[in-house]
């Protein structure tokens, strides 16, 4: 399978770890949309947030649970978000299943 984010969970492609559990990993965006921007994805293959399904559902919390981890570790008192883009339409640009966790700068809505 050639899915980039497979890569960088099974350690062929580096990046900067801030958070891993056996289930989850989480590494720093190569191009940040905020100060503090985490990429957190399952170290299963689950190609969108369309995809989860009773069966791996769990994940989802999982993820939650590091963006938790994350936000105490990190000292994010003020708040952040968290994102998952689903589809073309949606924004999503690698076929794995993410959050987009971003910090330290006040987050607007709707997103620009």
């Amino acid at each position: 399978m050639d899915c980039l984010f497979c890569k960088i969970t099974a350690g062929e492609i580096p990046s900067t770890v801030v958070y891993e559990t056996e289930d989850v990993l989480a590494f720093k965006d190569i191009a940040p949309q905020a100060p503090f921007h985490v990429v957190i994805v399952p170290k299963q293959h689950i190609p969108s947030p369309a995809h989860i399904t009773a069966e791996n559902s769990d994940v989802a919390g999982k993820i939650i649970l590091a963006a938790a981890e994350i936000a105490k570790q990190e000292k994010l008192e003020n708040g952040y978000r968290i994102v998952a883009n689903c589809g073309e339409d949606g924004g999503q640009t690698v076929g794995h299943l993410h959050f987009h966790m971003l910090a330290q700068r006040n987050l607007s809505w709707p997103p620009g």
